[in-house]
């Protein structure tokens, strides 16, 4: 009367196991790439299959979803200051910037870095 679900063979659980493994060193591979790497370790296996053990695991790649730059309705907006505003004379305007650089061993300096008008003669 009832469906009574099949359990899964050691063959498909050995394959889902090497899948969560391989997504958790490279969590930007997709099925694709997955299959690619399964492929290449002698597992003979199709995208599809891997497609659906990796929704049956709840898996899915890492990478920029569409609309990344739009703004949260959340946030505040803050107005531009410097519109409208006419700069005559020296100094009515400043700005900074920190630069971040590279450096060996991991260590990373910052170096700010004040801009102004020249001052007039």
């Amino acid at each position: 009367m009832y469906y009574t679900p099949v359990s899964l063979g050691e063959e498909e659980l050995t394959l889902m196991r090497r899948l969560d493994e391989l997504h958790l060193l490279y969590p930007f591979m997709g099925s694709r790439k997955l299959r690619d790497v399964l492929c290449n370790e002698g597992i003979k296996i199709n995208r599809k299959r891997v497609q659906r053990l990796m929704q049956k695991m709840g898996i899915t790649a890492i990478y920029p979803k569409p609309n990344t730059s739009k703004p949260n309705v959340a946030h505040t907006t803050y107005p531009y200051l410097l519109n409208g505003l006419s700069i005559t004379h020296a100094n009515p305007v400043w700005c900074a910037d920190i630069t971040y650089t590279q450096w060996p061993k991991d260590l990373s300096t910052w170096s700010p870095s004040w801009t102004c008008n020249p001052p007039e003669k």
